[in-house]
Order: C-alpha cells, then structure tokens, then sequence
C-alpha cells in the first residue's frame, strides 16, 4: 500500500497541534482542506485514525504510527527548505578559487577563512597558479573565480575582470636589517645583498628583475628562490637577503613585527589584483557571495593602507 507523504505530513501537523484548526495553521493550509485530505488517508488505509466522537482529537493506535511517520515527512521538508534557503542565499555550496601564491597566502586566505566562519556550510577549494594556468581552468568551467595581477588590457573578451587593489610592489627584508638601522637608503646600496627570488614563471620574478635593472644590477646573488610565501618569509626574517613583494602582503604582515619595507619607492608593476570569471557562466549564489564578500574586504584594505600610512607600515 502506496501512501500519500503529504497526507501523512497533515496527520502528524494535527495530533502534534491538537485539532484540524491548529494542524492548518501549524503547515500554513486551511481547515476544510487538511479534514479533506485526512478523509482520504483513512478510507486508503480502510480503519479511523482518530477515536469517533472524542473531543479533543485523540489519535488510534494505527494514527499514532502513521503519525510518527508523518513527523519524519514534517521534519524532511522543513530540512529541505533549510537547504534550499541557504543555498539560494550563497550560505552553502561549494566554490573553486584559483590564485597567485602570494597574494592567496598572504592577503586572500584570511579574509576566505573569516568568510567561512560566517558562512560554515560552504566549502572551498583553493588552487594555486599564474594567469597561464587559470585562465583556461576558468574556460573549461573547472574554476569558479580567479584572483590575479592582471594588465586589464590583456585579459580575453570572455572573461569579466574586477580590479580590487592597484599594483605596488616593495623591497621586502627583516625588521632590524642593517639598510633599515642606517636610515635612508639609495638604490645602489641594495645591490650587495643577496636576494630571495619568487618562482622563475611568476610575474613578481620579472618585477623582481625589473627593479634590479633599474638600479644597473643585471648579475644578482640569489640566495634562496621559490618555495612558498611561508618559506620565503622564514628564509627573510633569518637573514639578510632582500625580495620583492606586494605591499598589501608587507602591510597584511605588519603586527608580526618580523619583516618591513625599505623606505625607498621602486616602480610600480602594471598589473593590478582583480577578480576574473568567465562572463558566459552564472555565478552560483555561494560564488556571487564569496566575490562580493572579496571585494569589500579589498575596499576595507586599501582604506586601512591610507589610513595608516605608508611611513608607519615600513617603520621596524
């Protein structure tokens, strides 16, 4: 015998409220239909679910049961509902963000692990590569967002790019380096120092470079090259070798106290750090919630870069 959930949903609704009135208003549905529907879940199992002429309502032993079985029915929907509000909301989900190591390890992964504690229903899968890797990953629908410096001009037709922080990179070293206790500091004095040197295929290598044929410096010592923003970090702090990095990652760094700016200005690369999808597919609630929720977070940053000023975040 095949029954009807939604009947047995307005079986439990009326022996959990006490009568047809309050089972109606209980599942939002009026009283002459759930007597209906109760009319016809009884002559389907052929026996009274309720105890002729008894006021209150008082079930039969075959309406308890049945009644059990209709709070789990009850219970479903509200579950299922829960699920489907949450997801149209971004609550829930799972999204796949790709990005450049240093800008994901050092400034992106916080705020995602602060989105997360809001939001702890939604997963997220973290990839690490440079616009030649994402870009197709994003093409083929395997990524969902990508978050990379980027020249705007040479970002494909297909994909929508929002800028979320402007380039600017620093000369990175550990707090206490002899170049920061001499006071100001000429370009032609970094050039005896070894260098730490990002990944050969990243674009911070070719600022890197950048930067030392500006100060005449074409043969550089590399101490130490690629490795992870953590390892680049640990070998930083433990020497006196100098990088490159973004400023928003010295910034992020800078209540650690281990690794400052020297105080000099280099150029500025001609890419900026923006959030890329491909225009053709829509974004998943969760997703749309994660690039929103990225981009306030990268507003609130630039704010507090201002505010605190450049002196204060390279001062030792």
């Amino acid at each position: 015998m095949k029954l009807d959930p939604r009947h047995l949903e307005i079986l439990y609704a009326i022996v959990h409220s006490g009568g047809l009135t309050e089972g109606a208003e209980l599942l939002g549905k009026s009283q002459p239909s759930l007597s209906r529907s109760l009319s016809l879940l009884e002559s389907r199992v052929g026996a009274p679910l309720f105890e002729p002429g008894r006021r209150p309502l008082r079930p039969t032993e075959l309406g308890m049961a049945l009644a059990a079985e209709g709070k789990k029915v009850f219970l479903a929907l509200q579950d299922s509902s829960t699920v489907a509000e949450q997801f149209r909301r971004g609550k829930s989900g799972a999204i796949r963000v790709g990005g450049s190591p240093v800008f994901l390890d050092g400034v992106i992964s916080p705020m995602i692990a602060e989105f997360q504690v809001a939001n702890p229903e939604v997963r997220i899968d973290q990839t690490y590569g440079y616009a030649g890797d994402l870009l197709p990953k994003l093409e083929e629908g395997l990524l969902d967002l990508a978050i990379l410096p980027m020249r705007e001009a040479s970002i494909p037709p297909e994909f929508r790019y929002r800028q979320i922080l402007p380039g600017r990179n620093v000369i990175a070293c550990r707090s206490g380096h002899p170049l920061i206790r001499r006071g100001p500091v000429k370009l032609t004095e970094i050039a005896q120092y070894a260098w730490i040197a990002p990944p050969a295929n990243s674009p911070l290598y070719h600022d890197l470079r950048a930067v030392l044929e500006g100060i005449g410096t074409k043969d550089f010592k590399v101490s130490f090259s690629g490795g992870s923003l953590s390892a680049v970090v640990s070998v930083l702090t433990g020497s006196d070798a100098l990088t490159v990095l973004p400023f928003s990652v010295v910034f992020m760094m800078r209540r650690q106290k281990s690794v400052s700016a020297l105080p000099i200005r280099i150029g500025d690369p001609d890419r900026h750090l923006g959030i890329l999808h491909r225009e053709s597919i829509e974004m998943r609630p969760s997703v749309k919630r994660l690039a929103s929720y990225i981009q306030n977070e990268f507003k609130t940053l630039a704010s507090s870069i201002v505010r605190v000023g450049q002196d204060a975040v390279w001062r030792p």
